[in-house]
Order: structure tokens, then C-alpha cells, then sequence
């Protein structure tokens, strides 16, 4: 597994306990994220991709070899994320938040 930096920013994704599903996911990401990082700390992993991360159910479910439920299934193996998460039955997005800029004349 990368262990480059994970503290960037712009970077988005979940953090996965480690296991057969989480393997999942991350290879299903990887195939639509080349540049997915993934930093293995043993019990977890934290996978970062620049920006905005997508995953589809169908994807994952390919290699895992078996059906997922989504929402619920990867919440299980998903105790946090960055980002902003959404999650629909077919897919998990995990967006970059924009930052707000503050202006002195709007108080």
C-alpha cells in the first residue's frame, strides 16, 4: 500500500476497517482513481483520491464476488471519511469541500 502524503487538503475518501470488503472498495476505486493513495495503518485504511472519489455498488460488488447493500454495507466497514459524503443505493461520493472565504464587508 502508498503511504505518501494523506494530510493534502484536496484529498477525499473513506476510511475502511481493514477486511475483505475494504479490499473491495479500494480496488473498485482504484479502477476509476489511478491516482488513489491508500495508507495502511493495520486495523484501517485511509484512502485519499484528489478532489472527488466515486464508487459504484456494482463495482465493488465485482470484487467482492457477492451482492452489497448500499447504504448499509459500507457504513459498516466505514467508521469516517473526508470530505463531504453522499450515498444513493448505487453509488458513494466523497467530495472536496469548497472553502467559504470570509468577507469583512458582509461581517
Amino acid at each position: 500500500m502508498a503511504d505518501r502524503n494523506s494530510d493534502s487538503s484536496d484529498h477525499v475518501g473513506p476510511i475502511l476497517r481493514s477486511g475483505s470488503v475494504a479490499d473491495a472498495v479500494i480496488a473498485a476505486i482504484r479502477q476509476h482513481h489511478a491516482e488513489t493513495v491508500v495508507v495502511d495503518r493495520g486495523a484501517y485504511r485511509r484512502v485519499l483520491v484528489p478532489g472527488r472519489c466515486v464508487v459504484t455498488r456494482v463495482a465493488i460488488e465485482a470484487h467482492l464476488g457477492r451482492p452489497v447493500r448500499f447504504p448499509g454495507d459500507l457504513e459498516k466497514v466505514m467508521p469516517a471519511f473526508k470530505g463531504r459524503f453522499t450515498v444513493s443505493e448505487e453509488c458513494a461520493v466523497w467530495a472536496c469541500q469548497a472553502v467559504e472565504s470570509h468577507h469583512p464587508e458582509r461581517g
